[in-house]
């Protein structure tokens, strides 16, 4: 573990490859497991905000667990998430002509219906971030599901850290990421 600014960073997003082979797992993490993808604060109200525009690119029982539910929920751990699908699959889930899983927000955002890419704990993934009252954990959430993607990441030698570059970038911002460069950098000298 290391410290960057409010950030205590797993040295695991440096020292683990990934990247997502969708081919080989369908989107698996969209769809599988109990819970919603987790939420920030400040993405509640963009999910309501966006929901009209987004709408038209989800799938008929995504919209009916969103009017039923709401456009996100309080988890059982307090926290909030994305609405789900018969207790399966998050409610903006969308599927390609080969089964791929894709998310609804960011079809919406890449046709520019919208300005929100997604929520960012999806861009994230496998980092997973903790807010706690002094520092902001930086993890990498190891799941079997995504043994595809280690493997991947390992043939084409992609670290984590790399693999999620805009993501970390829009999380903690330019500087915070280059810090990190510096110290995966230093890492692979020593």
């Amino acid at each position: 573990m290391f410290q960057i600014d409010k950030t205590i960073v797993s040295e695991e997003i440096i020292d683990n490859d990934f990247v997502c082979n969708l081919t080989a797992c369908k989107g698996a993490c969209c769809v599988d497991g109990e819970y919603g993808a987790p939420l920030e604060e400040g993405e509640t109200e963009i999910l309501v905000d966006i929901f009209d525009k987004v709408k038209p690119y989800l799938r008929p029982e995504g919209v009916a667990a969103i009017m039923d539910q709401g456009a996100f929920v309080k988890g059982e751990d307090g926290e909030w998430e994305t609405p789900l699908v018969n207790k399966s699959e998050c409610a903006y889930v969308i599927f390609d002509d080969k089964g791929i899983t894709k998310c609804g927000i960011e079809a919406a955002y890449l046709d520019g219906a919208v300005s929100w890419r997604k929520p960012v704990s999806c861009h994230l993934y496998p980092v997973r971030t903790r807010e706690y009252s002094e520092f902001t954990a930086v993890n990498y959430h190891r799941w079997e599901i995504c043994d595809p993607a280690c493997q991947l990441g390992k043939e084409l030698k992609v670290p984590i850290y790399k693999f999620v570059k805009d993501a970390l970038i829009r999380k903690f911002g330019a500087a915070w990421y280059q810090e990190l460069e510096e110290v995966a950098r230093e890492k692979t000298k020593s």
